[in-house]
């Protein structure tokens, strides 16, 4: 069965060091929070709030060994008033056996406060 898994994280500015550093870091602790195998990833779509522009997060997470293949896409956002800045999110499409709630989700820096309820 394909589950979603979710991820976000923030950054203190728009640059293409810190995008790429803060995306393949919350890739990783996605990977491996849920014991995850590329093999077994069937997409990966990536947002950025409109803040950020300086670098595609997808070039991140395809730098990441194993995982070049993987179909990865990059989109913005929605530019909602009062929303989160600079934050960058994650949804794995991946091939597990899990229950939905044995799933763990992922939220770092800022982010945290986005799903305070699927913190562990």
């Amino acid at each position: 069965m394909i589950r979603g898994i979710r991820g976000a994280t923030t950054v203190t500015e728009d640059s293409n060091e810190q995008v790429l550093k803060e995306t393949e870091r919350l890739a990783l602790e996605m990977v491996k929070a849920n014991g995850i195998d590329p093999e077994y990833v069937a997409s990966v779509i990536i947002s950025t709030t409109t803040d950020i522009s300086s670098a595609f997060p997808a070039r991140a997470v395809r730098s990441i060994e194993g995982w070049s293949y993987v179909p990865v896409m990059c989109t913005h956002e929605m530019n909602v008033p009062g929303s989160l800045e600079k934050c960058i999110r994650l949804l794995m499409h991946v091939n597990t056996d899990k229950n939905q709630q044995d799933i763990q989700h992922i939220y770092l820096n800022n982010a945290v406060q986005l799903r305070p309820d699927l913190i562990k």
